[in-house]
């Protein structure tokens, strides 16, 4: 994944000067020692300038792991910490932070050796919340040096995506398709966020696109995409065209980003674009994703955020799907119940026309694109990526703008299951416990788009925290809610 940034966290040992330095010092060692034993050296830094016990030891602190190239801090509670320096150190830190703090060790040392930094953590929260500064802390902040070392790991992708939404630009070309006023939302909160976006025309890129009519490095793409399809190369006479689009892209990007580190892109595939450009560039884009730049169909440009957020998330690659079509009875009776612990309301299809990345697909051709064949000529709809979905564990999610510019998202945990689809399109029949129930009162209720974006594997964790840094109220963070535990909008009598 080229296209995300490395997280390197500086970690930082608070001392509180009425406690024993050394208590900060030894279990700082102590901290570093266990997490390169886990997870290797290469995503911390230990700060060894000064355990920071005032706002002089802060700005020192400050400078050494700034100096050292970290994008992200761990302000270590050795002991009960010195609630201003250590909260100024996030304050002033240009990047994501995270507070920990120390357990006790051992009943053989509770006087000397005592730390309370158990005590600290409730006087760090509560000064970072009198000067309104975001910090990430674990869901139990206080352990041993190896639990510790677990928790800074399990920010590493929470900063990645923080640290990359802030040098992020999304390109987009549209506008958006008609009929797809659900793909639109206000782009201020992008701005908030601190991402960028640069809103073409489809003209623009048409006109991008012909300047690269015969590229000499049109070949060499063509037998990138050979050797990726083998057997599935169905559509042998389009993958020039195909070539010709992706380098004008690339091409895009490289001559558009700016200042800005990452890109992701919010493409445009109907109605015209067929016609003119003569394919659908699905599988281009589903090749895009493959290389950590995530591509959204239809100019959603949330959607292409989303996707982002997932790829630094999972470090991995991501698709937009979507929330297409129920799982017909005989289906789910034949080949999910009494097989799968899940109802028919779990269950359903998610599809699209064929953006998915060949890596995240059971077996894959390139095919036309049906739906629009249907009132266009065949040949100028030749250009997607189709195949089952492989089974395993996905997260659905979606970060939105709403109408009223507001910002909210849903997440969701489930798995593609091992079902054939005998349908078309990049799909595959998914399940996620209690989704009827969620569809109707997340999905319905909150207005969202029929796009979500998809990790494989089990993000929800990692998603929710960064869900909440990023600004997202609490009660405007969807999930399925288990049998039992009511949505806000459920009718208690149903």
């Amino acid at each position: 994944m080229n296209n995300l940034p490395k997280v390197k966290i500086g970690i930082v040992a608070v001392s509180r000067d009425c406690f024993p330095e050394s208590l900060s010092v030894n279990r700082r060692k102590a901290l570093v020692e266990a997490y390169k034993a886990k997870y290797g050296e290469e995503d911390i830094y230990e700060c060894p300038v000064c355990i920071v016990e005032s706002e002089i030891h802060m700005v020192q602190a400050l400078e050494d792991i700034k100096k050292a190239g970290c994008n992200a801090l761990c302000v270590y509670l050795g002991n009960f910490g010195p609630e201003i320096s250590e909260t100024l150190l996030a304050k002033h830190f240009d990047g994501p932070s995270m507070f920990v703090a120390a357990a006790e060790e051992t009943q053989n040392d509770l006087v000397g050796g005592r730390g309370d930094a158990y005590c600290g953590m409730l006087n760090a929260s509560y000064n970072l919340k009198l000067r309104n500064i975001k910090a990430y802390i674990p869901e139990y902040p206080v352990g041993t040096a190896g639990e510790c070392a677990d928790m800074i790991r399990e920010f590493v992708p929470i900063a990645r995506a923080i640290v990359g939404l802030k040098s992020l630009k999304i390109i987009s070309f549209g506008p958006r398709p008609l009929n797809f006023l659900a793909c639109n939302a206000p782009i201020k909160q992008l701005y908030n966020l601190g991402v960028e976006i640069e809103e073409n025309s489809e003209l623009d890129l048409f006109e991008a696109f012909n300047k690269h009519d015969g590229d000499e490095r049109i070949p060499a793409k063509v037998k990138e995409m050979e050797e990726e399809l083998g057997e599935g190369n169905q559509k042998p006479e389009i993958l020039s065209k195909l070539a010709q689009y992706e380098l004008t892209l690339l091409d895009w990007i490289e001559a558009h980003k700016g200042y800005r580190e990452y890109v992701a892109i919010a493409g445009k595939c109907w109605p015209a674009f067929q016609t003119q450009f003569g394919f659908v560039p699905c599988y281009v884009n589903s090749r895009l994703a493959g290389m950590g730049i995530p591509v959204s169909c239809e100019v959603d440009i949330y959607g292409c955020l989303s996707e982002f957020i997932g790829t630094a998330v999972s470090d991995d690659v991501v698709t937009l799907l979507d929330i297409n079509n129920s799982v017909p009875e005989d289906m789910y009776e034949e080949s999910i119940k009494d097989k799968f612990n899940y109802t028919h309301k779990d269950t359903f299809m998610g599809f699209h026309c064929g953006n998915t990345c060949s890596r995240k697909l059971a077996f894959c051709s390139m095919k036309n694109q049906m739906i629009m064949a249907r009132s266009l000529p065949v040949e100028v709809t030749n250009g997607t990526l189709e195949g089952d979905i492989i089974p395993g564990d996905i997260t659905f999610y979606r970060l939105q703008s709403t109408a009223d510019n507001k910002l909210r998202g849903y997440i969701a945990q489930g798995e593609v299951l091992p079902v054939a689809t005998k349908s078309f399109g990049g799909i595959g029949v998914f399940a996620i416990p209690e989704m009827g129930r969620f569809y109707r009162h997340v999905l319905i209720e909150g207005n969202y788009p029929h796009h979500g974006a998809v990790a494989f594997g089990h993000h929800g964790k990692a998603l929710y925290e960064v869900f909440k840094y990023i600004g997202v109220e609490l009660d405007e963070i969807g999930f399925n809610q288990p049998g039992g535990m009511l949505y806000k909008s459920e009718n208690p009598f149903a």
